[in-house]
């Protein structure tokens, strides 16, 4: 008898394409639109996941997220090395400089400035050049989107030249020699990323009298890094965090403090909407056109559970269909938007998250049908 359902449903291909095509849609706007918002919160720490050196990330306390920079008094930073368990301290600057191309485009940077000793906090690869290079006066480096499509330079039919090594920028009026190009990860800010040593960094910021945005702090062996971040919190009356906790604060400022939920939400429950109002509707009118067959089958025997089966076995077989084709196309888009401004990712879990939501639409479908079926009289057979 499944079989046989399956057959009826098929059978039908006018209703059987109308719910594959509501299924198909429903699937794609939900995963599509939830994957553009996992890629956008990805975004929102995406400087964290480039600098994975530190353990650490000491901050003023009314710091909010990655973004929300406010500079405090340089002392701090010694005051930190001196704290037990600390292995190393390092500054980092972090901040938005106007930067100037040679044909007077002007485009706003974030400016990196990373220990001069060390270096720790710089781009995590290297595309041209080496990190070293910033050692050379006025040096700086450049992520290669940055390059690319912010910072260029107006040839002679008014194209767009991208930046090449060797080429002179201004910095907050200040000469900036690239000695290099880096890949970094998008962030939620699409400015370009241009790295140079902290103390450069203090030189192209304006004059304030705290430029100090973070100290990143490694854990020394065997120190718990979450106990050493509570103790540097104590000691220097500073914010200091995990990269973990830092990245779950970002994350919960944008999910708490900003409209991006809201706007996404609202898009997958609109496909979720869609999907249930088109994938019941033809259900239910396959239902009610077929009523002569589920009505002959409940005068030879069939049971309620079983025609429930039969309706169940229909709407596992197009909810099935309709959630593969769905991912094809959202799995195309991604291939599509690869390495665009538009932010996109495919978790695993996404998958499964799409796959429940499309079952669940597919049987409040179902279940609109289930009910004629079941109130049904076998005797109407003889009427129909």
């Amino acid at each position: 008898m499944l079989s046989f359902a399956i057959k009826m449903i098929i059978g039908d291909r006018a209703k059987f394409i109308g719910i594959l095509l509501g299924l198909t849609f429903s699937s794609f706007i939900i995963t599509q639109q939830s994957g553009i918002f996992a890629g956008l919160m990805q975004r929102t720490y995406g400087f964290l996941t480039d600098t994975s050196q530190p353990d650490i990330w000491v901050m003023e306390s009314a710091v909010q997220h990655i973004d929300d920079i406010k500079p405090f008094r340089s002392s701090k930073l010694y005051q930190t090395r001196s704290i037990e368990g600390v292995a190393w301290a390092v500054p980092l600057f972090k901040g938005l400089l106007k930067a100037k191309t040679s044909s007077g485009i002007f485009q706003q940077c974030n400016v990196i400035g990373i220990d001069d000793a060390t270096l720790i906090g710089g781009p995590p690869y290297m595309l041209q050049g080496c990190i070293e290079n910033l050692r050379y006066p006025d040096a700086i480096i450049v992520n290669r989107v940055g390059a690319q499509q912010k910072l260029y330079r107006t040839g002679p039919k008014g194209e767009h030249i991208p930046v090449q090594m060797g080429e002179v920028l201004e910095l907050n009026d200040r000469r900036a020699y690239i000695v290099g190009f880096c890949d970094t990860v998008r962030t939620f800010q699409s400015q370009p990323v241009v790295y140079t040593t902290y103390q450069r960094a203090l030189e192209f910021a304006p004059a304030e009298r705290n430029l100090l945005s973070f100290i990143l702090v490694k854990a020394a062996p065997g120190v718990d890094p979450k106990k050493l971040a509570k103790n540097i919190h104590e000691i220097t009356g500073l914010s200091a965090y995990t990269r973990k906790e830092f990245r779950n604060l970002t994350l919960k400022y944008y999910l708490t403090k900003t409209g991006i939920p809201i706007n996404f939400g609202f898009a997958v429950l609109l496909g979720f909407v869609i999907g249930t109002a088109i994938a019941g509707q033809t259900f239910y009118t396959y239902a009610h056109d077929n009523m002569s067959f589920f009505a002959t089958f409940k005068a030879m025997g069939a049971t309620n559970r079983l025609l429930i089966k039969m309706i169940l076995s229909q709407a596992m077989l197009t909810a099935t269909l309709g959630w593969s084709f769905g991912i094809g196309l959202t799995v195309l888009f991604g291939l599509y938007s690869s390495g665009t401004e538009l932010s996109f990712t495919f978790p695993w879990w996404l998958m499964l998250v799409s796959a429940i939501a499309l079952y669940g639409i597919t049987l409040c479908a179902a279940l609109m049908s289930v009910i004629k079926i079941i109130r049904l009289d076998p005797s109407t057979v003889f009427q129909l």
